[in-house]
């Protein structure tokens, strides 16, 4: 590139939009064709300590080509969705079982068979919508404490990172625009806090009894990490984070949950209800249809209070929005997802550290382990994984 003339490396760019814009409008993922941001853009990290100057001012130009494309799209999906109205918490019954809830809200007589029955009736819902919210999967002070944890932990690993002792993919996920917005990966073992919200959440509300009735307890822990949104972050193109596959039932199911109230100036994440279909990703695939189903479909938007959560299929159609908080406010969504044990390679790198993900810990010893934890007897698994996070 550098014996190149400017009017021809002007060319080269015309051509490599085009041809990203020609690959986003087509891509059975928007996430899956994305060129990989380069180690530059990871928090405070110095180019110069991993790549040649050469090579990363190419990177770095294709990035930055790559990021208007998808920021200018993002800003027109958004004059699109004008349909968009909260996610509200799902509601059941079940016979004999009191009130359904989350955290210190399990049913009434707390039996394994009546958490059965919760899981099924949450994930009936979960199946047909695609998405579903739960309140109160962890409580306030686990949520405030958990977000101060995480916010400390990615300062800590701002400074690993720019001081060459860990490569951003070791602290942080890839993640769309990550100008104002991180994927903070987070050990699991070293620190109570964690694994206090994990048992919270996945034990204590119905959320791994859902993904225990769709994938059995086989199902592998996949990701475990904190989205971060501060001001300034743009908003991302709508998206699956897994393909649709002709024969083949869902993937991942994913659990955002909120460690602060989300308002509507902080970005909260928009879903496409029912888009988690052959139908709809073939509609969206269709440079002649893409709009009309991202116009049509009626938006549901994460508006959560602290402590609530929204599962849904990775396959379904949905992005982060923009956050244009005038009080400065950062958006922090900790988050786990957990894989069909039938599936391999999803179609993306997971979010997750890399040490913890090459354990495949599935979710039935999780849960039991868990339940140890809870019980005072402590936590063999995680403790193991523990001694192994770097």
């Amino acid at each position: 590139f550098h014996h190149k003339s400017r009017t021809m490396m002007a060319i080269f760019h015309s051509r490599a939009a085009a041809f990203l814009l020609l690959l986003w409008s087509s891509a059975p993922s928007t996430t899956s064709f994305l060129l990989a941001p380069p180690l530059s853009t990871a928090p405070n990290f110095k180019a110069s300590t991993a790549l040649s100057a050469g090579s990363t001012d190419v990177s770095d130009l294709l990035y930055q080509e790559q990021e208007k494309i998808i920021i200018q799209r993002g800003e027109l999906e958004e004059t699109f969705v004008t349909n968009a109205k909260p996610l509200e918490a799902s509601k059941i019954k079940i016979r004999g079982a009191g009130k359904a809830g989350g955290f210190g809200k399990a049913s009434s007589n707390g039996t394994k068979a009546s958490s059965k029955l919760e899981g099924k009736s949450y994930a009936k819902i979960l199946k047909k919508e695609g998405v579903l919210r739960l309140d109160n999967v962890l409580s306030p002070t686990t949520a405030d404490a958990l977000r101060t944890y995480l916010y400390n932990l990615r300062t800590q690993s701002e400074q690993d990172v720019a001081d060459g002792k860990v490569q951003p993919i070791e602290r942080y996920a890839h993640v769309l625009l990550k100008h104002n917005r991180c994927d903070l990966t987070i050990p699991l073992g070293t620190e109570e806090i964690v694994t206090t919200a994990l048992n919270e959440s996945l034990r204590k509300s119905p959320v791994g009894g859902i993904v225990e009735s769709i994938f059995g307890d086989g199902a592998i822990l996949h990701e475990f990490s904190c989205l971060m949104s501060d001001v300034g972050s743009q908003r991302q193109v709508i998206h699956p984070d897994t393909p649709f596959v002709d024969g083949k039932g869902p993937v991942l199911y994913t659990c955002f949950i909120a460690l602060q109230d989300v308002t509507m100036d902080m970005g909260p994440t928009t879903w496409l209800p029912r888009t988690h279909t052959r139908e709809a990703h073939a509609a969206f695939k269709d440079p002649f249809t893409k709009d009309e189903i991202v116009s049509n479909t009626p938006a549901k938007l994460g508006l959560l209070p602290k402590g609530s959560c929204g599962i849904f299929d990775s396959r379904l159609l949905h992005c982060g929005t923009a956050n244009r908080s005038n009080e400065g406010k950062s958006r922090a969504l900790f988050y786990f997802s957990f894989k069909n044990p039938e599936v391999g390679y999803t179609g993306n790198p997971a979010s997750i550290r890399l040490e913890l993900g090459a354990e495949n810990v599935p979710l039935g010893k999780l849960m039991s382990d868990l339940e140890s934890f809870e019980r005072g007897e402590g936590s063999p698994l995680i403790d193991e994984l523990g001694r192994k996070m770097r």
